[in-house]
Order: structure tokens, then sequence, then C-alpha cells
């Protein structure tokens, strides 16, 4: 089998290496940045991955050709690759992406005949990587994940439409990625004030099962490393609120806190 990765951050590297544990699975892989990035294409060689200049190139013969890139190009690169999938092929599209935008993604893969598949990855790669849970949708999420599964990942068919894996994905983000704000808000100002010890011990009276020391610092180092894209995520999150009808200004201050903690950590 070959995959192709539209992609190659942390995510597409992560699944990189899993798919390659496989014997008789092959990588390709294209990045905007290989070209100008020398590291990120050595780190493809590295790990055995067929660096592409161009995404038609990667897609070339792929049988899946899965799009990780940021939020807000998730769009682009699926009307891109409208223009050169064959219909055989499986676009899967894992960007966080609201329900909305992951539509008009498939509908340019479709229109032209195409098979589009969303991916909506339910926690973060780091430590479960490859079989990091996945919510998928379409009209060929079974087959993908029949196609896929054996090979480490952990893909869940949910809909045949596309829209309910992103939602269930956004939803939950703006609960997860409210809370990092919050609790680094928190830590950052209880520490200025000299009253970590205090502020940690009230807490714990009211939610005693959580070790908030331990959670501020965990959920403030996502803040610092992970603010930028975690911080598009939560715009489309705040996308998908509006066009509910509900108020997105919440949503949208907690991205903007997002990307002030990376941006303050040097991670722009």
């Amino acid at each position: 089998m070959k995959i192709a990765l539209i992609g190659f951050g942390e995510v597409g590297q992560t699944f990189a290496a899993g798919f390659l544990q496989n014997s008789g699975v092959s990588i390709s892989a294209f990045d905007i940045a290989f070209g100008r990035n020398e590291v990120l294409h050595q780190r493809a060689e590295s790990l055995g991955v067929e660096a592409a200049g161009k995404a038609a190139l990667a897609a070339a013969g792929a049988d899946v050709v899965l799009s990780a890139v940021t939020a807000d190009q998730c769009e682009a690169v699926a009307q891109d690759a409208a223009t050169y999938l064959s219909p055989e092929q499986i676009f899967f599209d894992v960007n966080s992406a609201s329900p909305n935008t992951k539509r008009r993604a498939a509908a340019h893969i479709t229109a032209k005949g195409g098979s589009y598949v969303e991916g909506a990855v339910m926690a973060a790669v780091l430590a479960p990587k490859l079989a990091v849970p996945i919510l998928g949708g379409g009209v060929r999420a079974v087959e993908l994940a029949e196609k896929l599964n054996p090979l480490g990942m952990n893909i869940t068919p949910v809909a045949t439409e596309i829209g309910e894996a992103s939602a269930t994905k956004l939803c939950r983000s703006i609960m997860i990625k409210g809370l990092e704000a919050l609790i680094s808000d928190c830590a950052a100002a209880a520490k200025k004030a000299g009253v970590e010890k205090a502020v940690y011990a009230s807490l714990a009276e009211t939610f005693p099962s959580i070790d908030w020391p331990q959670l501020a610092a965990a959920m403030g180092e996502r803040v610092a490393r992970h603010g930028i894209r975690r911080a598009a995520e939560m715009r489309e999150a705040a996308d998908m609120l509006a066009e509910m009808g509900f108020e997105s200004g919440l949503a949208r201050a907690v991205a903007d806190r997002q990307e002030q903690g990376a941006l303050a950590n040097g991670k722009g």
C-alpha cells in the first residue's frame, strides 16, 4: 500500500513513522516547507519517506492521500487535490476544521469524481501516535478504516455524511482549549501574586480528583508549544458556533489567548 501525506508537520511525521512499521507500506509526502527547510526534508528521508516537490507528485499512485495541514489550509488543499486525484483514491482529511469547512472541502473533491473522508482526531497524537482515536465520516469511511486500521490506525466510522465527526471534535475542543487558556491565566496570576499554594488547595477542595499543579504545568506547556495550531482550531470552532447562530466571542478569545501563549514562548 502507498500512502501520500500532504503536510509533514508533527502529525504527518508521527503517522509516517507508524505506517512504516508495516512491511509493504510506502510513504510519500509533500510539504510547502520542503523547498526552504532542509532539516524537514532530511527528516523525511531519515524516516524513509519520499519527499516530493509537488502535492500531485506525492499523490501519484497512492491508495490514500492524507491531508494533515493547518486548519486554515484545509479547503485550499482539498481544492488543489481535486485536480489530481483519481476516482479510486481516497482523500482523508484529518485537519481540525469546522463542519462547513469540511463540507466545502468534500464538495471540491466529489465534484471532480473523487472520494473524500473526513477524520476528526480526538486527542493529541504525541502519546498514542498512529493509534490516536479518529472519528471518520463519508461514504468510504468504513472502507478506509478497513484499509488503515490493520496498519495501526484507530479510525471509528460514525457517519456517511460529512460534518458529524468534525462537530464532535470541535465541541470537545471548545472545552479542552478553553480549559488550557483558563488554567494558563490562573496559574500565571497565582504565581505573580505569590498565592499558588492557596489557589491550588482551594481548587482541590472543589475538584479533589485533579492534581492542579500538575494539570497547570501540562496545559501551560501545551499552549506554549502548540498554541498557534490550537488557535487556528479554535477559530474553526468559533466559525462553527457562529454558523449555528451562537455567540462565538468566547471561542475567539480563547483562540487569541492560545496564540499569544505560543508567541510569548517563541513558537510563532
